[in-house]
């Protein structure tokens, strides 16, 4: 796939119903149209036949629901078409929400209904009274992690509260099952205290192997996160920090190959130091790289700096050695790598050429990143972003599922450094048959041997770290 600019985004794709005279050249004008808008034509199908017309829907992809309504119009203006229906097929799949509860055993008869309820369950429950590790046997619990979240940092939305978050929980839990068949609860908290949160999350646990905390704002979820895992025996994991740098450092490494550079001598910019920065910045310097400057809108951070929260304060304790001071902009003088977690259209293709030989970028804002692949082919040497529609996409899908399945399968009692490095390095290495590449330094998501590869290396390192439970098996 070439870097190109694309028109169409197959999140904004559209069917439209329309009625259409039985003549050829009503179809070729319909087809013309919503090319010439800018259109991307999937499917053409055939609903009714009627008397003199024929009902079809065909499917377009274009790159707004406005374009898709304006497309609409158009046809509309067509002789010997009738638009019917617009339907939006990223809302259809949302229909009724994108998950369900399924029964593992059938129950057709009193027999089975007696062994799966009453009477029967009653000699289970006392099973695991008098021995509660039995509830990881006889459970859902092996197998089941709860995602948390107050909805207060939902992708690129904000605060935008627990019921406009749900769907994304539900899309996490799908994949947390396709790629991980890991059984995944979306559980949207109507609080934005830290200690109430904290006290839900503790009373829920006794269901859950785990907890995938997911979109909530920092600095507290930095709080909850350290707490949970202070106070729970299973593992507490926040994505969004975690799972982001885990695949950064994943395509970090493989990019460091391409170019042929390693991580004591880089020189690296992190722009925005929320709760993913922080935790790509941490595992950066696990593996090697000694110049991490960070900035925030107000430019570099820097020990000393007037009004730095308590949490940037403590950044600065360990990164920009040499007190940098200035712009991201200027940060970016002879650097090696930019990482990118803050907004849309901060870079020029002028900062770009700034930096060092054989510049890597990791524009990672999302939907839009710092800077466009098309604005910078040429300039870098690797590029990536967190879109799928282009090559080298740092996807979390790529991490969590795989991530817990080990952590599950192992009983592990937290999620520590060893494990996190361990999925880095499995997913860099699941690129083993060639090469990195510039266009191929991260493995496709689609990749199913990935979430095998980081489940089998997080079990051996939470094994080798002392933190698996095999007894409990």
């Amino acid at each position: 796939m070439t870097q190109e600019t694309r028109k169409t985004d197959p999140s904004f794709s559209t069917i439209v119903r329309l009625e259409l005279q039985n003549d050829q050249d009503v179809l070729s004008t319909v087809i013309k149209v919503i090319h010439d808008n800018d259109g991307e034509i999937g499917a053409i199908d055939v609903v009714e036949v009627k008397e003199g017309c024929m009902v079809r829907d065909i499917s377009i992809e274009t790159g707004s629901y406005e374009k898709s309504r304006m497309i609409a119009d158009r046809l509309a203006e067509i002789s010997g078409c009738v638009v019917l229906n617009i339907l939006d097929r990223t809302f259809l799949i949302h229909l009724g929400g994108k998950i369900e509860v399924s029964s593992r055993t059938p129950i057709k008869n009193r027999e089975q209904l007696s062994r799966a309820y009453t009477p029967g369950v009653g000699r289970v429950c006392m099973a695991i009274h008098e021995d509660p590790q039995k509830a990881y046997q006889l459970t859902i619990k092996k197998n089941a992690v709860a995602i948390i979240s107050d909805g207060t940092a939902v992708l690129g939305l904000g605060d935008i509260g627990p019921e406009a978050a749900m769907p994304v929980m539900e899309g996490k839990a799908m994949l947390f099952k396709e790629f991980g068949n890991v059984d995944a609860f979306p559980l949207c908290l109507n609080t934005k205290d830290t200690e109430e949160i904290i006290l839900i999350v503790k009373a829920l646990a006794p269901t859950f192997g785990g907890i995938n905390l997911e979109d909530i704002s920092a600095p507290r979820c930095f709080e909850i996160e350290k707490r949970l895992n202070e106070e729970l025996d299973i593992p507490v994991f926040h994505d969004d920090q975690h799972g982001t740098a885990v695949v950064l450092v994943a395509g970090f490494i493989n990019a460091l190959k391409v170019v042929g550079k390693k991580p004591e001598d880089v020189k690296v910019v992190v722009s925005g130091v929320g709760a993913a920065g922080t935790a790509c910045s941490k595992m950066l310097e696990t593996v090697g790289v000694k110049e991490i400057i960070g900035c925030d809108r107000q430019g570099a951070i820097y020990k000393g700096r007037p009004g730095l929260t308590s949490a940037k304060a403590e950044y600065a304790e360990w990164t920009n050695p040499n007190q940098m001071v200035g712009s991201v902009q200027e940060a970016l003088e002879g650097a090696d790598v930019f990482i990118g977690l803050s907004g849309p259209g901060l870079l020029k293709v002028e900062d770009i050429k700034k930096m060092g030989s054989d510049p890597i970028v990791f524009a990672m804002a999302n939907p839009v990143p710092e800077i466009m692949p098309e604005e910078v082919k040429g300039h870098v040497a690797v590029m990536a972003t967190g879109r799928s529609d282009y090559p080298n996409q740092i996807n979390n899908v790529l991490c969590f599922p795989g991530l817990f399945r080990g952590a599950l399968d192992s009983f592990a009692s937290c999620i520590n450094e060893e494990m996190k490095m361990a999925a880095a390095k499995a997913i860099a290495e699941s690129i083993h048959s060639e090469q990195p590449t510039a266009e191929y330094i991260i493995p496709s998501v689609f990749n199913r041997n990935v979430s095998k590869n980081v489940a089998a290396a997080v079990y051996k390192a939470a094994v080798e770290s002392g933190v698996a439970r095999q007894y409990i098996q």
